[in-house]
């Protein structure tokens, strides 16, 4: 009988048969660029494919895009290949346009060369190309923002209209020519533009005069395009005038015969969304394509936000008053320089709906009532309804993706049925019904759904004469039954049918109560629906009441669509009345429940709730009271303007907990605020709703309530309030629904019997999971351990059965629904472990657990063990498991155990806790002991029988590895000696170059801080007392008269007790009180050398300036700096920077020990590395923490060694961070701490912890590799807390190197096999190729530091060099000394050694850095290499030779080549005469007059007068001095003496 019913439905019913099925869908391969449709087929253009499809989505036909280009590029031709043939081209689709009346496809795009290309395809089968050009048709990139469709001449057919994106970035590629205006008509005929002068293929776009486009006059995105009768629409996206602001154009184009005449009848207009901003048109649907008035729907993104966006309703009737091609943003002239006025404004019909993320638009007429279809950006497909005043029902969700993919922007209606529509998601279409018809059950739903698609199919004809008799077995049965159904009116042929009105109703039947003049009440009742001609006729009410008879019979008749009562009792209850009206209208029936009140009975306090209780009864509203109908107003909306009289804090809403809920909402929510006591009902409506919903609440404690969240029919955004019991509502919060939870994988998979496992369940939107369930019990888990989007965690329930395996499914409890999970969890019988070892290690106890195997693959995780010692519990922390013989072994390890036998321990799993005990079997032990005697004092023998052997053969093999050892050490060494390559940094920013005062002051004073900080003059310096200065006054003249000066330097360099020390600090003190007369300081300076000159003539006078043990030796070293800084820092500095930082660099590059600070890549043997182990470079991703509340900046990469201690970190971290920003970072790096990120939990970096390797007393420093960082790891820098410890790092501690090492292990006998990495055999020798690999990457930049500082600028040395070589060799004439090896020596003592090697050795005097012993050490060596390039001598290199002189063995040779060139340049070059160098030293004196305190310099100079007073004066008499002289030495020191309490003293 069923068989036959279907076969009988299936005859009554053959539209049902006949239609396709909706809801298939179709995947492409590749996300989806275009989705057209025809009556008879789709079209999909992906990536690399094009897609015909049956209207039911069938595969049809497919061709494949990719090609061959052949020939030149600028006229290469694309031709398509077989799918598995090579191609080195694909051709993508820019417009795809389907010619209905030619029976084609349009297909143009761009190769992969930039170059157009378009194709005609037979709509029937697009395998079958009908023609092929290359010329760019639409864009020539892919982009959202560029329209193209057919339009429509009268006399020449059809033309191809394309609007191209307009930007800033024009940039393009292409070798072929390429068109950038805005927009274009094609030809779709050969010649089809008969007239033109330049007549081209068929997809031509010349025409008469010129070429026919019109352009921009700046950006413009396109979103849509189309024609009505001879109008062309074009909708764009044009910049404002307000900064970054936009504005929405409709342009209006006339279709005219020539090309030309279209494009010059441009006009425009500007579409405004009133009290919104920065507009952004984002999808557009004509609804009424009507010439006379065309109404259209936009979806707006305003107020700048792209997901904040609203449907608007506007009337796009062309004005074609405008004057033609004066637009202001668009034109069709050759340039579009002219200034126009502000275009029309169109100001909107209505905004008809408000949702996030509206991405698409499609709307169609559906009789009097708009239908608008709607994609939004996650996923959703909403039809909206819209009545012909423009008012809206309520919004349905016709279908949405559970991945929340958003719909394509274009949707298309199957343009035969008008009941499906096609609509994309990424790379899927799906095929939709456009309502939900069937699914109404009855005439009040089928009505409700105020969907004006559906009709209620009544019963009339619908069984057809021809087949109402059936033959079964020989007998005859007359069927004859109803049919009723909610369905598409074409469905319903020859039946009554119900449906919705013009105009939107929100109730079926509406009523109202009026008091007639006589007294009487008269109910008046409408029926809000639409019937078929004949059943109007038939039509009929029924009115009942509780009692007696309720109308008087002289009423007048109903007439569809009304009805009346008047009531035979002229009065009504107190408490009201109740009233049944029954509806027929032909064969369709239906009723409703009325009751109503003496209208003047609704008394009270005027709120809103009292006013929409008047409304529900019939009665009216007016001036605050209920009145009867005919004397007020019976919207519900006056009730919203009412202020209650009711005297109620108002309440505030602070949160809402959870804020996030799925479709199927949530139960017990937590609203959280103030003054809410009084609120008694929350209301929540989104988008999707009508008329809110309000939810009970409980649990109010005035701070906080508990209601329920409702479901809803789609995602979206709930707004939610306070209902008092006025009826108002305050406060605004929101709640956000979304999918459905969903669960893809669950770890572990299994659990033991008696639960408590802790499972993590992995999946989406997993945080509006209420409950896990488990299919073997009732029992909900609701406290979850962990809970994201993405995980979810939480310990299984207990199984019934602790013995059995069993699978458990599980669901997923959200609200008041369980999802069912595809995944499953299976039950196996609890582990059992059997027994326990302990063993001392160090100051703990390590504990192995034995279980045995099972399925339940338990990590250390699941396991916890307490080790049991007199009664007390110690925990044991687990560090790994192993798997052995069926048996598994859980590691563990107290840590300060008090002793090693432990009896018990307690193992916990779950909430099962399991005691072992570890009993000792003597008697067996015995047994065993008598048992193994035999066996040892066999194993003896054989040992020692088999010993000779065995260490024989253990001897060679560690010589073997030995050897192999050794191999590799060299093998590597000659490797990176080999691959060596320069890729210093050289780009260091700005050079930290420091100011005059500074670099002379460090050349001055090196080891004397305080005398160099009392000779630098101050900023704001308070001025000296007026008889303080006075004496400095006088004891500046004296030291002005080089007499005197001359007599005092050699009286006390005369004196044993005045240092080496002391005659620098003379020095130094003249150079500061005599540096404001630099000429003066030179002839003392000349004098006091011809003095020593002299005194060494006759005894050995190549030792000359060789050593500074004297005074004018370190005079001439100042006086040097003085006159050589504006070179050093105009033409070395820069080259002495380079090589300092690729120096540094360099030693980073390999291990650097933090303890001795030895590195593996040095260039002096003595700080050699050689015993570092193997390491690897890794790269960091470093993150700084910003702010306070956790936030953190751009990550940055660093590169590290493995074997880095966390201080050498840090410093590479900080050093990078410099050298990007060129700004150093705010803590310094002591103040920083670094932590490790491991699978989103921090682990602080120390450089001792608990964790530390231990060697006797001796502390190994933590590493990169002892804390297990891995490659790309992320590190956070964190500033420290200010420490008011004065030891805020371990290397203050005062006995750092004895209590911590680093890279190279300590003196102390230790275990080899605990690390047997680090006592590998390491040899020195080995390790040398690393001083040569060092010398090989920053050679470059010793050459160039040498050959600055020995280069001629200009073919000139500076000033003060040749003066000073040209006195020397002034010298030696008048000495008569002919040896050539005299003046170079000399020379070289003078210059490179008493100065340049000072600068090399020491950068700090240049530059404001530090310098550390190691690069001391490699500066060193270089400062060696510089002084043999000026010896006379030549080095005999040998295996005994420094490896300092080896280094650079085979390139002093052409350094000295290059010295004596220099030396001989200079010589060559003209003398400089006395006045000139004389002018110099007065500008270098005028230059930094202000620098130094002179006055602090003659106090301390006074200081050594004063200490040897007898001497000056005893050598000022020997020397004859003028007795002027002396008198004035004498008055000085009574000067000075009379201020024995100045402060200087």
């Amino acid at each position: 009988m069923l068989l036959l019913l279907s076969a009988l439905i299936s005859l009554l019913w053959p539209e049902a048969s006949r239609c396709l099925v909706a809801g298939v869908n179709f995947t492409v391969e590749g996300d989806i660029r275009h989705l057209v449709s025809t009556p008879n087929a789709v079209y999909i253009a992906a990536a690399e494919r094009l897609y015909q499809l049956n209207r039911d989505l069938s595969l049809v036909q497919t061709v494949n895009q990719r090609g061959v280009l052949r020939g030149k590029s600028d006229s290469a031709q694309f031709l398509r290949v077989a799918e598995k043939e090579k191609w080195n081209a694909t051709f993508s689709v820019n417009v795809l346009l389907p010619f209905v009346v030619n029976g084609t496809l349009i297909s143009c795009g761009v190769t992969d060369n930039e170059c157009g290309y378009c194709e005609l395809l037979a709509l029937a089968n697009i395998s079958t190309v009908l023609y092929r050009e290359h010329i760019q048709v639409g864009p020539s990139r892919r982009t959202s923002a560029s329209v193209a469709f057919l339009v429509s001449v009268a006399s020449r057919g059809f033309y191809i209209l394309t609007a191209i994106e307009q930007s800033k970035d024009k940039t393009s590629q292409s070798m072929c020519p390429s068109f950038s205006e805005t927009v274009y008509l094609h030809d779709t005929l050969h010649n089809q533009d008969k007239k033109a002068s330049n007549q081209g293929g068929i997809f031509s776009f010349s025409g008469d005069g010129s070429n026919p486009l019109f352009k921009s006059n700046g950006e413009a995105d396109f979103v849509d395009g189309f024609q009505i009768d001879s109008i062309i629409y074009l909708f764009a996206n044009v910049p404002s005038s307000r900064a970054r602001g936009n504005k929405v154009r409709l342009i209006w184009l006339q279709a005219k015969t020539k090309k030309i005449d279209t494009m010059k009848s441009l006009r425009g207009a500007s579409l405004i969304v009133p009290g919104r901003k920065d507009s952004r048109l984002v999808a557009s649907s004509v609804v009424l394509a009507q010439a006379h008035s065309p109404l259209w729907v936009g979806v707006f993104s305003v107020d700048g936000e792209p997901s904040n966006t609203e449907l608007v309703l506007f009337d796009i009737t062309p004005d074609l008053n405008i004057v033609a091609d004066k637009d202001q943003d668009f034109c069709s002239a050759v340039t579009c320089s002219e200034k126009h006025p502000q275009p029309k404004v169109l100001q909107p019909q209505k905004v008809l709906f408000r949702q996030t993320s509206m991405t698409s638009v499609l709307a169609v007429k559906q009789g009097t009532w708009m239908v608008i279809f709607i994609g939004t950006g996650d996923g959703q497909l909403i039809k909206l309804h819209v009545d012909k005043n423009h008012h809206t029902a309520c919004p349905t969700v016709l279908y949405w993706t559970d991945d929340d993919r958003k719909v394509f922007p274009r949707m298309h209606l199957d343009e035969v049925d008008h009941k499906h529509l096609y609509v994309a998601f990424g790379n899927t279409v799906q095929r939709v019904l456009v309502s939900k018809c069937h699914t109404h059950k009855t005439l009040r739903d089928c009505w409700s759904a105020q969907d004006p698609s559906c009709v209620w199919c009544g019963a009339k004809n619908r069984l057809d004469t021809s087949w109402h008799l059936f033959s079964l077995r020989n007998m005859v049965t007359m069927v004859a039954f109803s049919l009723v159904s909610c369905t598409f009116k074409d469905e319903c042929q020859n039946s009554n049918w119900l449906s919705l009105v013009d105009e939107y109703q929100p109730k079926m039947i509406s009523y109202s109560v009026e008091k007639l003049s006589g007294g009487q009440i008269k109910l008046n009742v409408q029926t809000n629906v639409a019937v078929e001609q004949n059943a109007s006729s038939i039509f009929s009410c029924h009115f009942s009441g509780t009692s007696g008879e309720l109308c008087s019979r002289d009423g007048l008749p109903p007439k569809f669509p009304e009805c009346s009562c008047t009531l035979s009792n002229g009065t009504l209850p107190s408490k009201g009345m109740s009233i049944a009206v029954k509806v027929r209208l032909a064969s369709m029936r239906f009723s409703q429940s009325l009751k109503i009140m003496t209208c003047s009975d609704i008394r009270g306090s005027p709120t809103a709730a009292l006013c929409q209780r008047c409304i529900e009864v019939g009665c009216a509203w007016s001036k605050n009271v209920c009145s009867w109908a005919t004397a007020g107003v019976m919207n519900d909306r006056v009730c919203q303007t009412i202020q209650s009289g009711m005297n109620l804090s108002k309440p505030e809403i602070s949160s809402i907990t959870p804020s996030i809920v799925s479709f199927y909402g949530h139960n017990n929510a937590v609203m959280s605020g103030y003054n809410l006591s009084h609120v008694i009902r929350v209301r929540i409506q989104t988008n999707m709703d009508c008329t809110p919903r309000e939810s009970p609440v409980w649990f109010n404690t005035g701070m906080s309530l508990m209601f329920h969240i409702p479901a809803n029919e789609g995602k979206g955004t709930g707004r939610l309030c306070a209902v008092l019991p006025d009826g108002s509502c305050h406060g605004n919060s929101t709640v956000t629904y979304m999918s459905s939870p969903s669960c893809i994988a669950v770890t572990p998979s299994s659990t033991w019997n008696s639960g408590k496992r802790k499972i993590t369940l992995i999946g989406s939107n997993l945080e509006v999971v209420d409950a896990v369930l488990h299919s073997h019990t009732q029992q909900e888990v609701s406290l979850f351990t962990n809970r994201s989007s993405q995980n979810l965690t939480y310990h299984t329930p207990a199984a019934q059965s602790t013995q059995r395996v069993f699978t458990s499914i599980l669901s997923l409890k959200v609200a008041n629904e369980s999802l069912r999970c595809s995944q499953s969890i299976t039950y196996y019988p609890d582990p059992q472990f059997t027994s326990f070892t302990s063993r001392r290690t160090g100051e703990g106890v390590r504990f192995t657990i034995q279980k045995a195997a099972d399925n339940l693959e338990m990590s250390i995780e699941d396991v916890s063990a307490l080790g049991v010692y007199e009664g007390k519990d110690y925990h044991c922390i687990m560090k790994n498991k192993e798997t052995s013989n069926q048996t598994d072994f859980f590691i563990c390890e107290i840590q300060s155990a008090p002793d090693a036998n432990f009896r018990q321990l307690k193992v916990i799993y779950g909430d099962k806790t399991v005691l072992l005990q570890n009993t000792s079997h003597l008697l067996t032990l015995m047994l065993l002991v008598l048992l193994l005697i035999p066996c040892i004092i066999l194993v003896v023998v054989m040992v020692y029988r088999h010993q000779q052997r065995q260490l024989t053969v253990k001897m060679n093999k560690r010589m073997e590895n030995l050897e192999l050892d050794i191999r590799n050490d060299i093998r590597q060494g000659f490797v990176d000696l080999q691959t060596e390559k320069a890729d210093l940094m050289e780009n260091v920013g700005t050079i930290p170059f420091l100011d005059y005062k500074h670099f002379a002051s460090r050349i001055f004073f090196p080891e004397n801080e305080a005398l160099m900080a009392s000779c630098m003059a101050d900023v704001g310096q308070v001025s000296v007392k007026v008889h303080l200065d006075e004496c400095c006054h006088g004891l500046s003249r004296l030291i002005q008269d080089p007499h005197f000066l001359r007599s005092m330097v050699h009286a006390v360099e005369e004196q044993k007790s005045f240092t080496i020390k002391d005659k620098c600090a003379l020095a130094s003190l003249l150079t500061v009180a005599l540096h404001s007369n630099l000429s003066y300081l030179t002839e003392v300076m000349e004098a006091l050398l011809k003095d020593l000159m002299q005194k060494n003539n006759n005894t050995q006078p190549k030792m000359l300036l060789r050593r500074t043990e004297c005074t004018v030796e370190k005079l001439l070293t100042n006086w040097m700096s003085i006159c050589l800084y504006g070179f050093l820092r105009e033409s070395v500095g820069q080259h002495l920077f380079l090589l300092v930082s690729a120096l540094t660099q360099q030693i980073a590059r390999g291990p650097v020990d933090c303890v001795t600070e030895k590195a593996l890549y040095t260039l002096s043997e003595d700080w050699l590395l050689w015993q570092a182990q193997d390491f690897s470079s890794l790269r960091l991703r470093v993150l700084f923490a910003v702010g306070s509340d956790g936030g953190v900046s751009e990550p940055l990469e660093v590169i590290a060694l493995s074997c880095d201690t966390v201080e050498q970190v840090k410093e590479k971290i900080l050093t990078t961070f410099k050298a990007k920003f060129g700004f150093p970072y705010s803590s310094r790096q002591r103040s920083v701490c670094l932590e490790l990120d491991t699978d989103g939990s921090f682990i602080a970096l120390e450089e001792v912890d608990a964790s530390s390797q231990v060697i006797g007393e001796v502390t190994m420093l933590n590493t990169l590799k002892h804390y297990k960082v891995p490659d790309g790891a992320t590190i956070k820098v964190l500033s420290k807390p200010p420490s008011h410890s004065p030891q805020q790092s371990v290397k203050d501690d005062q006995d750092f190197s004895g209590k911590y090492f680093h890279l190279i292990d300590p003196d102390v006998d230790e275990d080899q096999t605990k690390s047997p990495e680090r006592k590998k055999l390491k040899l020195k020798e080995v390790h040398l190729t690393k001083l040569l690999s060092t010398k090989v990457a920053v050679h470059s930049f010793v050459e160039n530091l040498f050959q600055s500082i020995w280069g001629m600028p200009h073919c000139r040395a500076p000033q003060a060099v040749k003066y000073f070589f040209d006195f020397l060799d002034s010298q030696a004439d008048n000495m008569k000394i002919p040896d050539p090896d005299v003046r170079h020596i000399w020379k070289t003592n003078s210059l490179p050694l008493r100065f340049w090697v000072n600068i090399l050795k020491n950068p700090h005097f240049v530059f404001d850095m530090d310098k550390s012993p190691h690069l001391d050490g490699c500066l060193s060596v270089i400062a060696q290499a510089f002084m043999d390039s000026f010896s006379l001598s030549e080095t005999q290199l040998g295996k005994h030779t420094p490896t300092n002189k080896l280094l650079y063995g085979k390139d002093i040779p052409e350094f000295k080549q290059e010295v004596k060139a220099y030396y001989r340049q200079i010589r060559e070059q003209p003398p400089i005469t006395h006045s000139d160098f004389h002018s110099f030293l007065h500008e270098e004196s005028k230059k930094h007059e202000n620098e130094f305190n002179e006055a602090a310099a003659l106090k301390e100079l006074y200081k050594i007068i004063q200490r040897y007073f007898s001497e000056i004066t005893e050598k000022l008499e020997q020397n004859g001095a003028p007795a002027e002289l002396k008198e004035q030495l004498h008055q000085v020191k009574k000067t000075f003496d009379g201020l024995k309490s100045c402060s200087w003293s």
